[in-house]
């Protein structure tokens, strides 16, 4: 790894909502007035690349249920 390269580690349940999140958000015109710097939108673009090719769940018949399922773990586990 380089002096410039970050590593971020997310579990399944994370990696999963948040390609959600991003996927809706690039989108919408909120976010895209929000997001008004062509770095930012670099690296948001880089990171959910990566996560769209990591998930093979994203393409899965039951995703929506994967995806709620996800946020409920989430959710959970922030209450401990």
């Amino acid at each position: 790894m380089s002096e410039d390269s970050v590593i971020i580690t997310l579990s399944g349940d994370e990696a999963l909502v948040l390609s959600d999140w991003l996927e809706r958000m690039e989108g919408s015109e909120t976010f895209n007035a929000l997001v008004d710097d062509q770095a930012v939108w670099a690296a948001l673009h880089r990171i959910s690349g990566t996560l769209d090719k990591s998930l093979v769940g994203i393409f899965a018949p039951d995703y929506a249920e994967r995806l709620r399922a996800a946020r409920q773990r989430i959710v959970r586990t922030g209450e401990d």
